[in-house]
């Protein structure tokens, strides 16, 4: 068939040329849209500036035809082979390419939003600048692919092979790259901000300041991957690989890596705000110093030598134990859910749910927080439904008071800045706790029960392992106590004596042992 004749065809709607036989064929800048081109041999033609949008082009062979600036939006090009094609600039959006060949193909700057290329084999394939926003590559094969300056935004990579892979400077926030292989792959200043990465083998990747905020890198296999000076802030890291990983002045902060293996890697300058420093495999890292300023700006440095550092990353984590002298009855479970669920609507310290330990005799409640710092501002907050609330805040506020004269008069106390964020957030959970006590009846429903009456401890212990009783009320396990005497109540018999306050040295020793200080 010449291209006269198809043209002609066309031109009076016949659309069926299945199988035709267009081997370099010139129909560059023809329109031939919605055209029934299956199983047609369009090898070395040239097809640049053709319309050939919703076309049928599946099993068609187009290989090194020339699609530059070409539309197909729309077009069904399933099992297509359109290896060493030109398609630059060329509109695929909306495009079937389902186990479609493009290998060593120049898509640059080619459009493929919302593009279905599940199963599509792109071995070395030119991406570079191409759109791929919302794209389908669900196990597609982008081994050895030029990605540089792509957009991946969305886009559904499960399971696509893209070992070897330069991805440099590409845009892949978003996107679905679980159990995605990675290996070698380039991802130098990547934005993988919100990508889920779990489960995916990233081994020896250059991650190198790549942005992978809200990632989630869960199970995922990073060994001797390169992350210096990557973001992964809030990032999942539970259970990931890290081994000899290099982590450089990598932003690490509020990130959960809970079960991470982190043997051989390098940790030096990592940012560590807010980050757990306990269940991780450590052995054989190398770290001299981390940053543990809020925002990773190096105005709080912690240096160590090899033993110190494992100590810092085999850390306890931080705790605050409430320990009430009567067990817990359903009543009372019921209003204090309620409570506390009151309280995190003001004070985010307290949005995770405390453990609870029911006994014959007496409640544990257990908080973890994030930090050392949190510890007093949170205890400060869940001691609100109890009686005890007053005299353990008393006791708070008298230990802060303590430590805030100490850094003044001693110059040689090391954390004048940490006590400044404490008191910070002491005075903030002291403003929100009377915002609470004003607007919240479930505490004016706890007073009135026994269980919230009852003699309380409240214990911290601080991620160096060392724990201090910030309030033991005098009748606590004196069961006898608790019988009124002479017509005086158990609240009564409370009042008449108090419980000390923590010495100053023994407030100094909690504080100091933040971030292993002093």
């Amino acid at each position: 068939m010449t291209i006269e004749e198809l043209l002609e065809k066309y031109a009076t709607g016949v659309l069926d040329f299945s199988g035709a036989e267009l081997a370099e064929v010139n129909l560059s800048g023809t329109k031939l849209n919605g055209v029934n081109l299956s199983q047609a041999n369009l090898s070395v033609a040239n097809l640049s500036g053709i319309n050939l949008s919703e076309a049928n082009l599946s099993y068609a062979k187009l290989n090194v035809a020339r699609l530059s600036g070409s539309n197909l939006a729309g077009a069904i090009l399933n099992n297509s082979s359109l290896n060493v094609a030109n398609l630059i600039r060329a509109d695929f959006s909306r495009t079937q390419l389902r186990h479609a060949s493009l290998v060593r193909a120049e898509l640059i700057r080619t459009n493929f939003t919302r593009a279905d290329m599940s199963e599509a084999n792109l071995n070395s394939a030119d991406l570079r600048e191409a759109t791929l926003h919302q794209a389908n590559l669900r196990h597609a094969n982008l081994s050895e692919a030029n990605l540089r300056g792509s957009c991946l935004r969305e886009a559904n990579l499960e399971m696509a092979n893209l070992n070897g892979t330069d991805l440099t400077s590409s845009d892949l926030s978003g996107a679905n790259l679980r159990d995605s292989e990675l290996r070698q792959s380039q991802l130098c200043m990547a934005n993988l901000s919100g990508a889920d990465l779990s489960g995916a083998n990233l081994r020896w990747a250059d991650l190198r300041g790549a942005n992978l905020i809200w990632a989630d890198l869960s199970g995922a296999k990073l060994s001797g991957a390169n992350l210096t000076g990557a973001d992964l802030s809030n990032a999942n890291l539970t259970n990931t690989s890290l081994v000899h990983a290099n982590l450089t002045q990598t932003k690490l902060i509020k990130v959960e890596w809970i079960g991470a293996d982190l043997t051989g890697a390098t940790l030096t300058g990592t940012k560590l705000y807010a980050t757990p420093r306990f269940g991780l495999k450590i052995e054989g890292i190398k770290c001299d110093w981390v940053d543990l300023s809020p925002t990773g700006d190096r105005t709080i440095i912690q240096n160590f030598n090899d033993e110190e550092s494992r100590e810092f990353f085999n850390a306890t984590p931080p705790t605050i134990r409430i320990i009430v002298d009567l067990p817990l009855e359903h009543e009372a479970n019921f209003v204090l859910a309620g409570t506390y669920y009151q309280i995190a609507q003001e004070y985010a310290g307290l949005i995770q749910i405390p453990s609870v330990e029911n006994g014959s005799r007496r409640t544990i409640f257990t908080f973890r927080v994030d930090s050392d710092e949190a510890l007093l501002p949170t205890a400060f907050m869940a001691i609100l439904p109890f009686k005890d609330a007053a005299a353990t805040q008393k006791n708070i506020y008298t230990m802060v008071e303590m430590i805030n004269k100490e850094t003044i008069s001693n110059q040689s106390f090391k954390s004048a800045g940490l006590v400044k964020k404490i008191i910070f957030l002491v005075e903030e959970a002291f403003n929100k706790s009377k915002t609470i006590k004003q607007t919240k009846k479930n505490l004016e429903v706890a007073a009135k029960l026994k269980f919230f009456r009852a003699p309380t401890q409240t214990i911290l212990t601080n991620s160096n392992a060392q724990s201090l009783t910030i309030y033991d009320h005098p009748n606590f396990g004196k069961r006898l106590m608790n019988r009124p005497i002479g017509g005086s109540s158990v609240d009564d018999l409370a009042i008449k004596s108090e419980y000390i306050t923590p010495s100053l040295q023994m407030t100094l020793d909690f504080v100091q042992g933040f971030y292993l200080l002093g």
